[in-house]
């Protein structure tokens, strides 16, 4: 932040974490850890995604009712830890195997205000496809 920079603060469950229906203390826990210290000012210019880890690289994705809950578990810790006006700045993007299948439904959710595109941003008609739908 200090050199201009806008940090993309990465969090997210193990597959056995969401198994033992964890996923909301993990990523609190996070979140907690990886703010602690920042001024409210500097969270509004951060970005947050929600990366499961289990669906890095695999080709799995969380359905979109998975993807609302937790991002809306973001903003709800933040909230609490800030405020609501706090949380409501903060952009809060859905990674992990986002695509062209799947990128409307996840981006009509509430809570998740975009994409942390890994693979599909390779391929321009892949990519191109997420854009039209992010821009809807």
């Amino acid at each position: 932040m200090a050199a201009g920079l806008k940090p993309i603060v990465c969090v997210g469950e193990l597959l056995w974490e969401r198994e033992c229906g964890i996923t909301e203390e993990v990523v609190a826990r996070q979140i907690k850890l990886d703010l602690f210290d920042v001024s409210a000012d500097d969270v509004k210019k951060t970005v947050i995604a929600y990366e499961p880890v289990w669906a890095i690289g695999t080709g799995k994705v969380a359905t979109s009712e998975q993807a609302e809950e937790v991002c809306k578990l973001i903003r709800d810790t933040l909230a609490k830890l800030y405020s609501q006006e706090v949380a409501n700045a903060v952009t809060i993007q859905y990674g992990g195997s986002m695509n062209p299948a799947n990128c409307e439904e996840l981006l009509a959710q509430y809570d998740v205000d975009g994409g942390l595109i890994g693979g599909a941003s390779l391929k321009a008609e892949q990519f191109g496809v997420l854009i039209a739908a992010a821009s809807k």
